[in-house]
C-alpha cells in the first residue's frame, strides 16, 4: 500500500490536552501517579510574533531555517513582513495538520504561525481506499486541517472527510476545515436539470464533523450559503496587490479587466484597490463545458497596461482569448491575475504563448514542476492563511485583515 506521513522534525507539542490512550501504555500504568509536563520554550526572533514552541527554533543569519521542499512552489515568505494588524497568539490547544493535497503550503502556514504541523499517518490501500490516523492526541484542541480539494477533486475531498471524521472521533473540541481551493464551486446553481454539486459538498463536509470552513476566494458568494456552519471567506486580494505595487506600474497607465461579465464585481474591487483605476469588460459567450469565445470589449486599453482579474485558471481559454482581444484593441502589456491555478490542459501552451507579460498566480494549488513557464509567478497566500487562523482560534476580526 502506498502511504503518506506528515510528521515535524522535532518532538510534538506538550499542550494541556491529554490522550487517555497514553494512560495505558506500560510507562504509565508503572507509575503510582500522573504528571504532565508543560514546559517550553520561548521563541524571541527578529520580526516575528510572540508564540511559543516545546523545542526552539534554529536560526541562521537571524532567520528560521526552514526545510524547504521546493526552492520554486515554496518561496521565500519569511522575508516578508508580518500583518500590520496582528495580535495577542495563544497556542495552547491549537493544532495544524495537513492532508496530502498541498503539503507545501501546510508547511508554510505553520512556520508563519510558529508551529509545528500535527503528526498524521494517510494511507493510500490498494484498492483505493484511504486511511487516517491521528498520531497525536487531539482531545479538547481547536484542529485546523489544510487541505484543497484539488484535482483529483473526488480523491482529496474523500481524504478531507475522513480527517475530519477522524478528529471528531478523538473528541477535538472544534474542528475547522482550511480548503484553500474549494473544488466543486463552479457547480453553485441549476440549469438544465443539473445537480448543484457546491451545496452538496458542503453537506458532506458538515455531517463529517466539521465546525467551521475557511476558504480563498470562492467562485462565487453564495457558496458560503450552502453551509450550515459559519464560513470564514479569505480574499487573497492583498496578495497579489502588493506584488503590483512593488512593480511601480503608473496608475495612469492601469486598466483593470473582467475576462467576464460573472466577473465584474471581483474586477471592481480590485480596481477600487489600484487607486480606482478604470475598468474593462471582455464579453464572452460560452458554448459548451471549458470552451469559451470572445466577442468584443467594453471599455477602451488603448495604451494601457491590462490586468486580468479572475478566480481561477482553468484551461485558460477564456482568459487567453480575452488577452488576445485586448492586444488587438491596443493594450501595451497584459497580465493575468488568479488565485486558483487549475492548469489543466491545454492551459499552459495558451498561457505561455506570448499573449501575456506576466501570469501571476498564487499556491492555493501545488503546482507540478512541469507546469512552470518563464512568465509565471506564483505568490504564497501563507501568510494571509496563518492570520486568518490566528484571528478565528482567538476570537479576533477577520474581516479587518482586508480592510
Amino acid at each position: 500500500m502506498a502511504s503518506f506521513t506528515i510528521s515535524s522534525p522535532s518532538k510534538s507539542s506538550s499542550f494541556l490536552s491529554c490522550s487517555l490512550s497514553s494512560l495505558f501504555t506500560p510507562s504509565s500504568l508503572s507509575r503510582k501517579s500522573f504528571a504532565f509536563n508543560i514546559s517550553r520554550s520561548p521563541i524571541c526572533a527578529p520580526n516575528s510574533l510572540k508564540c511559543e514552541l516545546p523545542q526552539p527554533v534554529n536560526y541562521e543569519n537571524g532567520i528560521p531555517k526552514i526545510p524547504v521542499l521546493n526552492e520554486r512552489i515554496l518561496p521565500k515568505f519569511v522575508e516578508s513582513n508580518r500583518m500590520d494588524k496582528a495580535v495577542n497568539r495563544n497556542g495552547a490547544k491549537l493544532k495544524l495538520f495537513s492532508g496530502t493535497a498541498n503539503p507545501a503550503l501546510s508547511q508554510e502556514i505553520a512556520w508563519y504561525m510558529g508551529l509545528e504541523l500535527g503528526k498524521i499517518n494517510i494511507k493510500r490501500f490498494a484498492d483505493g481506499e484511504i486511511y487516517v490516523q491521528l498520531q497525536e492526541s487531539v482531545r479538547g484542541c481547536d484542529v485546523y486541517l489544510v487541505q484543497p480539494t484539488c484535482p483529483p477533486a473526488n480523491e482529496n475531498l474523500m481524504e478531507l472527510l475522513i480527517m475530519i471524521d477522524a478528529c471528531r472521533r478523538a473528541s477535538a473540541k472544534n474542528i475547522t476545515a482550511v480548503i484553500p481551493y474549494f473544488g466543486y464551486a463552479r457547480a453553485d446553481r441549476k440549469a438544465r436539470r443539473e445537480s448543484i454539486a457546491a451545496k452538496l459538498v458542503a453537506n458532506l463536509i458538515t455531517e463529517a464533523g466539521a465546525d467551521r470552513v475557511l476558504a480563498c476566494d470562492l467562485h462565487s458568494g453564495q457558496s458560503m450559503g450552502y453551509f450550515d456552519i459559519p464560513v470564514d471567506h479569505v480574499y487573497c486580494q492583498p496578495v497579489v496587490l502588493d506584488y503590483l505595487a512593488s512593480k511601480k506600474i503608473c496608475s495612469g497607465d492601469l486598466v483593470v479587466v473582467s475576462p467576464d461579465v460573472g466577473g465584474v464585481a471581483r474586477a471592481r474591487s480590485f480596481a477600487k484597490k489600484l487607486s480606482d483605476a478604470p475598468l474593462a469588460i471582455v464579453d464572452k459567450r460560452r458554448h459548451a463545458h471549458n470552451v469559451a469565445e470572445v466577442m468584443n470589449l467594453i471599455g477602451d486599453v488603448k495604451g494601457k497596461v491590462a490586468v486580468m482579474v479572475d478566480d481561477m485558471i482553468d484551461t485558460a481559454g477564456t482568459i487567453a482569448k480575452g488577452a488576445a482581444l485586448l492586444h488587438q484593441e491596443g493594450a501595451r502589456e497584459v497580465y493575468a491575475c488568479c488565485t486558483h491555478a487549475v492548469f489543466s490542459p491545454p492551459a499552459i501552451e495558451r498561457l505561455s504563448g506570448g499573449v501575456f507579460q506576466e501570469v501571476i498566480i498564487t499556491n492555493t494549488l501545488p503546482v507540478a514542476e512541469k507546469n512552470y513557464f518563464p512568465q509565471l509567478t506564483v505568490l504564497s497566500v501563507a501568510n494571509l492563511l496563518g492570520e486568518t487562523i490566528w484571528r478565528v482560534h482567538d476570537d479576533c476580526s477577520v474581516s479587518s485583515i482586508f480592510l
